[in-house]
């Protein structure tokens, strides 16, 4: 019942119409957002004539197809006109017999008999700017509010120069494990802007850029690809504001995305703009558990 195809072997029209008519529809399920992430390193799972569709991102290891989303792609998963939980334990089923799975998310529509762990992620429904930011947390709101000292020499600037942007995100970029880490995700950030599929703006003290935002934009979705801060001016807000600042531009066109977050301090940051709460499904194996089955497989 489920086809697997490789990358040159989709029919992408037929996969466009499934996603764009599906209940699930989300950013990073879309081809042009995955071939910025995974390039063309993606198989396609495909139900019934593409009543149903999954991609599959995969590195390769030791001649292996391992299974793990990319950087910056947070939920994918199944995509069809109805959710189904019997297709979808389908696709689990069918992708966990024939690949090794790494760490691969769905997404918050997808429902399954089996138990999963789940993730949280945020996301403001598109509204008016008023009614969004009337529901703002009092904590919020006053980080939104600049001291004078530091209102009267700052500004908020879209456009931020790529060649400006890209060396900030390298000297300010949190999390990365090692010079390899940081230069693959700097390479799907220029992959981004090379493809106009993403927008920064900048807050500005005394000339000097001290935060960054990344936005990716789709026509349903602003999604907040990364935050980015100068560490020793963090107390100025200018994240907040940069923040306030994208959901005003696009709020009443788009929902807003913030990508999630495990991390109790940035739960905290994100319910302060009141963004909703949604939770998606994962599968995860460690290192060892995907040498183990490897091994016990041969």
């Amino acid at each position: 019942m489920i086809k697997r195809l490789k990358y040159e072997e989709v029919d992408w029209q037929k996969y466009q119409n499934c996603l764009d008519n599906s209940e699930q529809k989300i950013y990073s399920a879309e081809k042009k957002f995955l071939d910025v992430t995974a390039k063309n390193n993606w198989d396609m799972l495909v139900f019934d004539d593409y009543k149903a569709i999954m991609p599959v991102p995969f590195i390769k290891k030791l001649g292996l197809k391992i299974v793990v989303n990319p950087k910056l792609t947070q939920q994918l998963g199944v995509f069809s006109h109805k959710d189904s939980v019997d297709i979808n334990e389908l696709f689990l089923d069918f992708l966990q017999k024939n690949y090794k799975v790494w760490y691969y998310a769905f997404n918050e529509k997808n429902s399954f008999k089996t138990e999963l762990k789940r993730r949280k992620n945020f996301v403001l429904e598109s509204d008016s700017y008023e009614n969004i930011r009337d529901k703002y947390s009092p904590k919020r709101k006053r980080k939104l509010r600049l001291n004078p000292d530091v209102a009267d020499f700052s500004e908020i600037k879209e456009n931020v120069y790529f060649e400006d942007a890209k060396k900030f995100i390298e000297n300010n970029l949190l999390g990365a494990e090692n010079i390899r880490d940081k230069n693959s995700f700097l390479e799907i950030i220029q992959r981004f802007y090379e493809n106009k599929l993403i927008d920064f703006y900048g807050f500005y003290f005394k000339g000097r850029l001290i935060n960054l935002i990344a936005i990716y934009q789709e026509k349903y979705t602003s999604v907040l690809l990364g935050t980015y801060n100068l560490k020793e001016l963090v107390k100025f807000n200018g994240a907040s504001n940069l923040i306030d600042y994208a959901i005003k531009k696009n709020i009443e066109l788009r929902n807003f995305d913030f990508e999630g977050g495990e991390l109790p301090n940035m739960e905290e940051y994100f319910r302060g703009f009141r963004a909703a709460v949604k939770s998606y499904p994962y599968i995860e194996n460690s290192k060892i558990q995907l040498l183990k089955s490897y091994f016990i497989r041969q």
